[in-house]
């Protein structure tokens, strides 16, 4: 099979949450393939980044944009900074989300009857507000063009409810850590609003897809890594390299008859 099936060259691409631990990969593995990264995050610099990214900055195939992504005048000046400096939008990866990890401060993170409600807000304003905004501005202006991806990122915690004994060892120590319903909504609303935006563009040369994920080994501790492998089929966590190609694969030519799907790349997670 030919590689120019999955072909990423030239092609601009938008990443957001681009300077956590799976913006990272993503934005580089686009780079090595030969597309011209925007790499968008909130913070005020990309010193983060490897010096990896360098050359490529460099060389003006990558760009870092700072935008928050709840803010629709800070995406839409996003967007003219892209168009100038690395052309017309094709792919756009809503990456960008919070989350509560199993080392998580307790405080937001206690039982559902107590749960704080400014808590959802602020995880539904970037997990789903913050996709939807960011689909409006640079989606819309792939639908001007009439070509374009766009790559939802979900969670298996969005598709199957967490497992809360995964977090026992916590609360017999003296916690009261429960993975928090916030982040379950918010992922849980990604399908839906890839279905819409699937339908609604179709006409207009748009293919918008999830991409569902399971847990990336980050230096978890011990004891979780334990209680999550044992539900694993496949034995262990995700390395964060491990979902580049299903990022290559949706942004090409090689997924052009697929849109509205939800593909899930767990180790089997859900598959029991």
């Amino acid at each position: 099979m030919s590689n120019s099936l999955f072909s990423v060259q030239d092609k601009t691409v938008v990443v957001t949450g681009a300077l956590g631990q799976l913006g990272r990969q993503f934005s580089l593995s686009l780079l090595k393939g030969g597309a011209k990264v925007a790499l968008i995050d909130i913070a005020d610099d990309c010193k983060s980044l490897p010096a990896k990214f360098s050359d490529y900055f460099d060389k003006s195939r990558a760009i870092y944009v700072k935008s928050d992504v709840t803010s629709e005048a800070s995406l839409q000046s996003a967007l003219l900074d892209i168009e100038d400096k690395l052309g017309l939008p094709f792919g756009l990866i809503n990456n960008a989300a919070l989350d509560s990890p199993p080392n998580a401060n307790s405080e937001d993170n206690g039982p559902f009857e107590t749960f704080p409600l400014d808590s959802l807000e602020k995880t539904m304003g970037v997990n789903i507000i913050g996709v939807a905004k960011a689909c409006q501005i640079f989606g819309s202006r792939m639908a001007e063009i009439g070509v374009g991806s766009i790559i939802n990122i979900g969670s298996i915690y969005g598709m199957v409810s967490p497992d809360q004994s995964l977090y026992d060892y916590r609360r017999a120590s003296g916690e009261k850590f429960y993975k928090p319903v916030s982040y379950s909504i918010s992922k849980s609303a990604i399908y839906n609003l890839t279905r819409y935006l699937a339908t609604y563009w179709s006409k207009n040369g748009v293919r918008v897809n999830t991409l569902t994920f399971g847990g990336v080994f980050n230096n978890q501790d011990n004891q979780f890594l334990t209680n999550y492998q044992a539900k694993v089929p496949l034995g262990r966590m995700a390395n964060e390299d491990e979902y580049n190609g299903a990022v290559i694969f949706l942004l090409s030519q090689a997924s052009s008859y697929m849109t509205g799907s939800n593909m899930v790349i767990d180790g089997g997670w859900t598959a029991w």
